[in-house]
């Protein structure tokens, strides 16, 4: 039972900054479908740095990655006020072809000095608070959470809708970036193209499941992580085929999506803002 609920925590990790990077975001009205590419990107940066650097030096290049690429979906979602789900998507695509293209020379290359999971997973905990905290008891939490509902009333106080989810992008993209850094760093010290093998779809889903609220978040999370730990513990002592256990986290993603119908989702989701207008 022990060793069941370590490895929900280590497993469930990544799925857990992910989470808080995408939730960030939407609670400041941008969707953020780019998730799975971001994550690939950052992992394969993070372990090119640590190569050549150290580990503290991935951690530090996955995160500042994750934040670029934030920024570099708030030029479509936030300056241009593109389709959010479609630069989203492309942002995603993007990312997994450039990791699978650029990450080739470090197939097979393993990390020599990996990061202890440990570490990465109580900081993501006292991320998982920090957001909590920023969003109930702070100035930019307030803006935040207006812009997200009304950014046309938090205009006309005064705030800036635009540099509230630019900021929003930046910080939740260097979460996404850190959970990239802790694939390749210390889950699975190594790189591998598709190594993120679809986590950031459920780390988009976990934010509904948790209601956008970070808390939530961790326990959906480790849940999650529990259901992939079963999965390979289970494998070849029941008489099911792999594929069934390898779908099995997906499929109760989308089954408890079907039934968390009354999540409500921040008012103005996904709805670009235009000052003249």
């Amino acid at each position: 039972m022990e060793e069941a609920l370590v490895r929900a925590v280590l497993f469930g990790t990544p799925m857990l900054l992910a989470s808080l990077g995408a939730l960030l975001s939407e609670r400041g009205g941008v969707v953020n479908l780019g998730v799975e590419g971001m994550m690939a990107l950052s992992a394969l940066a993070a372990f090119a740095a640590a190569l050549e650097a150290g580990p503290v030096w991935g951690v530090l290049c996955g995160v500042g990655v994750g934040s670029l690429l934030g920024l570099f979906l708030g030029v479509f979602a936030v300056f241009l006020r593109a389709n959010q789900f479609v630069a989203g998507l492309a942002l995603a695509a993007l990312g997994l072809g450039a990791s699978g293209f650029l990450g080739k020379r470090y197939e097979g290359t393993p990390l020599p000095d990996p990061l202890p999971e440990g570490v990465l997973a109580g900081l993501a905990l006292i991320l998982a608070l920090g957001l909590h905290l920023l969003l109930s008891r702070t100035r930019y939490g307030l803006y935040l959470r207006s812009v997200g509902e009304n950014p046309k009333a938090a205009d006309l106080f005064g705030v800036s809708v635009d540099g509230v989810r630019y900021l929003a992008l930046a910080l939740g993209g260097g979460m996404i970036g850190l959970a990239g850094a802790y694939l390749s760093l210390a889950y699975r010290p190594s790189w591998t193209d598709g190594m993120t093998s679809g986590l950031g779809w459920v780390a988009i889903a976990l934010v509904i499941l948790a209601g956008w609220q970070p808390l939530r978040a961790v326990l959906g999370a480790y849940f999650f992580g529990l259901l992939f730990f079963l999965q390979f513990r289970l494998q070849g002592s029941v008489p099911i085929p792999s594929e069934a256990f390898a779908a099995m986290p997906y499929l109760l993603v989308i089954l408890v999506l079907a039934l968390s119908g009354r999540a409500r989702a921040p008012k103005a989701l996904g709805q670009p803002f235009d000052r003249g207008r």
